[in-house]
Order: C-alpha cells, then sequence, then structure tokens
C-alpha cells in the first residue's frame, strides 16, 4: 500500500557502507525519475550515478548532514551511503526545472524503500567542489543530492508535541524520530 510505503520513506542518514548499490539498481530508480510528471513535459533533468566507493568518499565531502543534530557532523565512515543520485537541470533546455526535481526524487526514493533501501535528499551541498570533482559542465544546474544505501538506523515517525517543535531527534538509542503535525494542524479549510 502506498502509504505504508511513504510512512517508511524517512530520510535514512546512516547506513551500511559495506553493502553496495549496484550501477543497474540505481539506473531502475533514475527510471522512475524518467517516468515521473515533469512541467510542460521539458524533461530537464540529467543524473550523475555513483557507487564506487573512491567516488563516494569524494561526493560525501561535498555534503552537510542534519541540520537540527548540531553536535552530529554526519555519518561516520562505515555508515555512509554505498551510493549516490545527483540531480541536474541541463539549462539548455530550460532555465527553470521547477518542482521537477522534487517529484523525481520522491520517486527514486520510493523506489529504493520498495528495494529496501533508504535514502537522504541532500540540498546543502558545496557546489562549487562537487562541480570540480565530478566535472560537471556549467550548463548543468546542481539541484539535489541523493544518498542511497541500505538503511542502519531505525526513524520513528512522532505526532508534533502541544510545544509545536518540528525538530527531528536522536533517542539514547540512536532511534530517529520526526515529529509530523497532525492532518486536521494542516487542513485549514473543508468545503
Amino acid at each position: 500500500m502506498i502509504t505504508n510505503l511513504i510512512k517508511k520513506n524517512r530520510s535514512c542518514r546512516r547506513f551500511y557502507q559495506d553493502q553496495a548499490v549496484s550501477l543497474a539498481t540505481l539506473k531502475e530508480l533514475v527510471n522512475l525519475g524518467r517516468f515521473s510528471a515533469s512541467g510542460a513535459n521539458l524533461q530537464p533533468l540529467k543524473y550523475i550515478l555513483s557507487c564506487d566507493p573512491s567516488k563516494n568518499s569524494q561526493i560525501f565531502a561535498c555534503l552537510a548532514w542534519a541540520g537540527y543534530l548540531k553536535d552530529w557532523p554526519g555519518p561516520a565512515d562505515g555508515e555512509r551511503p554505498a551510493a549516490y543520485v545527483v540531480i541536474l537541470a541541463d539549462k539548455t533546455i530550460s532555465q527553470d526545472a521547477g518542482c521537477d526535481h522534487g517529484i523525481a526524487a520522491q520517486s527514486i526514493l520510493l523506489g529504493a524503500r520498495e528495494k529496501k533501501l533508504g535514502g537522504c535528499m541532500l540540498g546543502s551541498i558545496n557546489r562549487k567542489a562537487l562541480r570540480n570533482i565530478l566535472a560537471i559542465p556549467e550548463h548543468l544546474k546542481i539541484l539535489l543530492v541523493l544518498a542511497i544505501g541500505k538503511p542502519r538506523e531505525q526513524v520513528v515517525l512522532e505526532t508534533v508535541d502541544a510545544g509545536g517543535s518540528i525538530r527531528y531527534w536522536r533517542d539514547k538509542d540512536g532511534v530517529h524520530h520526526v515529529p509530523k503535525r497532525k492532518l486536521d494542524d494542516i487542513i485549514i479549510a473543508e468545503h
């Protein structure tokens, strides 16, 4: 059921780094992004795939992880993603990708979850460094990086407490808690 898949599709930030994700799997996942909706059907998105440990290490160095977890610098060696998908917009097709990359990223991550993989959508990127590392031409705008691998952490959905905090957090056992607003709190009108 789609509801269960969406609930399980949480941002995963710790992985079994030694459990590889194949290039074939990454291509299957990106194919889901290709099938997804695109504004005016322009399809300006392009992708760079990486499942090479050496290249992954270079990509990892360009990313910032979990802004709310101030005392956590990101996954330790051994807990890093086994693969990455870099989502780019081809400015020769369109100067504005709109929300295409969000739609494609969600499709890719849902597909990953269905394959018992986890992922994290990262927008906090040192784009200049990543462009240099991957030799990305200037006509391609770096939009998102998806980290993908076998999940090494448990993520639990919580209801936003009375104080209204939406900040995710980790408990003493390393379980990642994600507060979500109540349905009644986000519907402002019913006709």
